[in-house]
């Protein structure tokens, strides 16, 4: 088997310029972890050089079995550490018992998926540097007050410190893509955990963006009693212009609120 036939339904897009893996490889400098996780590797054009990396172990996760065997054939370095599943249904915690770096080239259909499931093991992944669309690379990276900025923006950088590194253009790729790539490095930030309620802070946060050309004034109005809507100020801004710590005193405002409601 000398190439793999890059599938459609799967978001394959096959990296073939080696200077740009190398450089997304070069871009991990988590140096307190040993495990890296490539999710996606495909044809292993950033698992070559993550195997002469001898600081860290790599294991891949890839879910098409043609991928999979190609890489058994051509990196048997790799020996055990293939993993043939979908990255989204496996159980991290079950595999890395210590601290891991998360790299890929990651399918673009489900790279928000992705995101939500790093996100439930933020505590044990203190570096992921991955390649997706710019936009979306663009719009996780984005700061507060930019059009960008949206609910996984908001998420992310609760607990990640993100840098928007560079762009790839679509001739880089087989096939190529109909849009640019960007690559981004998150960085596990110092915050333990939130100074609220993390599910309701997720809660309000989708509420909040889910009418986003809208002040919160009407979009959060099923959450707290108008009177509290009337007499903070908070609520006359737009949803994209709060940061992450203003998202975390709103959802203390509204849980003290909905508190008091229910003595």
């Amino acid at each position: 088997m000398d190439k793999v036939r890059a599938k459609k339904y799967l978001g394959q897009h096959f990296l073939k310029d080696e200077s740009i893996a190398k450089t997304i490889v070069d871009s991990l400098t988590a140096t307190s972890i040993k495990d890296v996780l490539e999710i996606g590797p495909g044809m292993g054009v950033l698992t070559k050089f993550m195997l002469q990396k001898e600081e860290y172990s790599t294991t891949v996760v890839e879910i098409d079995i043609e991928s999979v065997e190609y890489l058994k054939k051509h990196f048997p370095k790799l020996q055990d550490r293939i993993v043939s599943m979908n990255f989204l249904k496996w159980d991290l915690d079950e595999y890395f018992h210590e601290p891991f770096a998360i790299i890929g080239n990651l399918p673009y259909n489900i790279s928000s998926q992705i995101f939500f499931r790093v996100l439930k093991f933020h505590n044990k992944i203190p570096q992921m540097v991955c390649m997706i669309q710019k936009e979306v690379a663009e719009r996780i990276s984005s700061a507060p007050g930019s059009k960008a900025y949206g609910i996984l923006s908001v998420f992310l950088q609760a607990f990640y410190d993100i840098e928007y590194l560079f762009t790839v253009s679509e001739e880089s790729f087989i096939p190529p893509p109909k849009v640019k790539s960007g690559v981004i490095r998150l960085t596990r930030n110092k915050r333990k955990k939130l100074n609220c309620d993390e599910p309701f802070f997720f809660k309000v946060v989708k509420t909040a963006f889910n009418q986003r050309r809208k002040t919160m004034r009407n979009s959060l109005k099923t959450l707290i009693t108008d009177e509290e809507l009337k007499k903070n100020e908070i609520f006359s801004r737009r949803p994209e212009t709060l940061s992450v710590e203003e998202f975390e005193a709103l959802t203390i405002l509204i849980s003290k609120q909905e508190i008091k409601e229910n003595d």
